[in-house]
């Protein structure tokens, strides 16, 4: 078993929120080993993407410990690259620019031009973008710009990479043209992966294990083994009876949380 890169313990998290205190996260006990593509599936609400930014250091904890190789994270790292739900790029710069933004602030004094030009080639190549580097974010559709913010987040060479629902905002046939992309990339790099999700099936499709939290305060329902062979496809899994068991049974395991959660947002 591959060691924990991530290692969450009793973490919790409050808020404010008119004049009282709002608990988001209670508790939440996870590890996130080497090379894993783990998956944070659960109710909207739950605290999934604030657990995910308090992982990148984007949000403080209020409680427990939260480390990664056993240190405390105490604020953003190069280490841990964060792709969001919408592509954050700047829209006066080219692709190509955008992508290398990231890269020069990193290795400023320590590369030539030409390499991070190189550098900046292999990453479009291997997102799909090559021949677009010239083209600004406005000239682009949603996938093809989120494309870009994940080679920007990977210009960095982050040792985890934290995707907030980043397929979310996409239509059915570019999101499964994504999922495609991102099982490419996993399968070539071996990237220690968090990701959020609320759709199950992208959940299975795309990880190693998911971990199941419940309504809020979230916490870490259950953390389930995805058995199924890789390289994947969706197109060859929809059919199969593993799939199916497990999407029947995560259905099952989120039913009454998802009733709880969507009851709370009713009243707030």
């Amino acid at each position: 078993m591959a060691r924990p890169v991530i290692s969450a313990r009793d973490v919790g998290k409050t808020f404010p929120f008119h004049e009282q205190v709002l608990t988001a996260l209670e508790n939440v006990n996870l590890e996130v080993r080497q090379g894993e593509f783990l998956s944070l599936l659960g109710p909207s609400g739950c605290g999934k993407s604030t657990f995910l930014y308090m992982v990148g250091g984007l949000v403080s904890i209020s409680a427990g410990e939260l480390l990664m190789d056993d240190r405390p994270i105490l604020g953003s790292s190069r280490d841990r690259g964060v792709v969001f739900q919408e592509p954050t790029l700047f829209p006066w710069l080219s692709v190509a620019e955008n992508v290398a933004f990231g890269l020069r602030l990193k290795v400023v004094g320590k590369r030539d031009g030409g390499s991070i030009d190189a550098t900046v080639q292999e990453l479009l190549r291997l997102v799909g973008l090559e021949g677009f580097e010239r083209f600004r974010p406005d000239e682009l559709s949603g996938g093809m710009k989120q494309r870009v913010s994940i080679a920007a987040c990977l210009a960095t060479d982050p040792k985890v990479l934290l995707m907030d629902e980043p397929f979310g905002a996409l239509d059915a046939q570019t999101r499964g043209v994504m999922h495609r992309e991102l099982l490419r990339l996993h399968e070539l790099s071996g990237r220690t992966t968090l990701f959020v999700t609320h759709d199950i099936r992208e959940a299975i499709l795309l990880s190693d294990r998911v971990a199941v939290m419940s309504a809020r305060p979230g916490t870490v329902k259950e953390i389930v083994d995805i058995d199924l062979p890789r390289p994947r496809s969706r197109q060859h899994l929809e059919d199969d009876r593993e799939f199916l068991r497990l999407e029947r049974y995560f259905n099952d395991l989120l039913a009454h949380d998802i009733q709880k959660a969507a009851a709370a947002m009713a009243h707030e």
